[in-house]
């Protein structure tokens, strides 16, 4: 990592950013559209696209990219140009519009719902749920996909994930509620720091006031979540939109006979996890277990 926090490329040199999502037309042009006018400064001043990058400390071949829309600029490319271009901030304003497409299409969506949600309901059968997840824990399971991500995937993952634990920072604040498979608690993914870090994390979340956090246990024989996880988001309107991959084909349900189904066993499945009190004894105790 250099002084900002962003990776170097081989040779030295600061990659530029993320290539763009060819399936994302609202974020490719976004990207043309702020690559194009910092070409348009550039060549306004008289400077080539190799002088430019020189004066960034970006490759020529990186300015290209940027300019013709196919790479996300990071913000301290977007700076850097807007101080050499002397834009005036103009180019450095553009950053906020960037940073949102920077992460893939499917995850920004995501995330928009559960900006808007009131309430959040989560199953996880299979490990812990995205907005639980620490940066490393993160990290380490999109680097164990198969087939390997690129290392730029990764990153562009890692930081759409930790983007979207924005909702619990959020005003007026949600109600989230989580009930995690006991097995999930106690694989050390990561190594021991990080399971000790990720162990620590549940019990900051589970003990804001607006979040249940409950654990499943191993013990419970069956319960209705068997099939897959379930989530469910509501909206200040009251309509709601819930998804279950044992549920629907896994597709996203609005109908309300559907939804009920979802909410049926999402309660059920509350009802025999461990209570919110029982469950952050429970990862205290399996944190002292590290």
């Amino acid at each position: 990592m250099d002084a900002t926090g962003e990776g170097r490329a081989a040779g030295g040199v600061d990659d530029a950013g993320w290539d763009v999502d060819p399936d994302d037309e609202q974020g490719a042009a976004i990207v043309a559209m702020v690559g194009q006018q910092i070409k348009t400064r550039r060549e306004q001043l008289g400077l080539s696209a190799a002088q430019f990058g020189e004066a960034i400390g970006y490759g020529e071949d990186q300015v290209y990219k940027v300019e013709s829309g196919k790479r996300i600029p990071k913000p301290g490319y977007l700076d850097a140009a807007d101080r050499v271009l002397d834009a005036g901030g103009m180019i450095s304003a553009t950053k906020q519009r960037v940073a949102e497409v920077r992460y893939p299409k499917k995850v920004r969506d995501l995330a928009k719902l559960e900006a808007k949600a009131v309430e959040v309901c989560v199953y996880a059968n299979n490990g812990l749920h995205g907005l639980l997840q620490t940066e490393g824990h993160a990290r380490v399971l999109l680097e164990s996909r198969q087939p390997a991500y690129p290392l730029e995937e990764v990153e562009r993952g890692v930081a759409a994930r930790m983007a979207r634990r924005a909702i619990f920072e959020r005003e007026p604040a949600p109600d989230v509620s989580f009930v995690q498979e006991e097995a999930a608690l106690r694989r050390p993914i990561g190594g021991r720091m990080e399971w000790r870090r990720q162990l620590e994390r549940l019990l900051e979340v589970g003990q804001l006031r607006n979040v249940s956090l409950q654990v499943m246990p191993t013990r419970c024989e069956t319960h209705p979540g068997l099939g897959g996880w379930i989530e469910v988001l509501k909206f200040p309107d009251g309509t709601a939109v819930g998804r279950s991959d044992g549920a629907f084909n896994g597709r996203p349900v609005e109908d309300p006979k559907q939804l009920r189904i979802l909410e049926m066993r999402y309660g059920m499945i509350r009802a025999q996890a461990l209570s919110p009190g029982e469950s952050l004894a429970f990862i205290e105790q399996v944190l002292g277990e590290t």
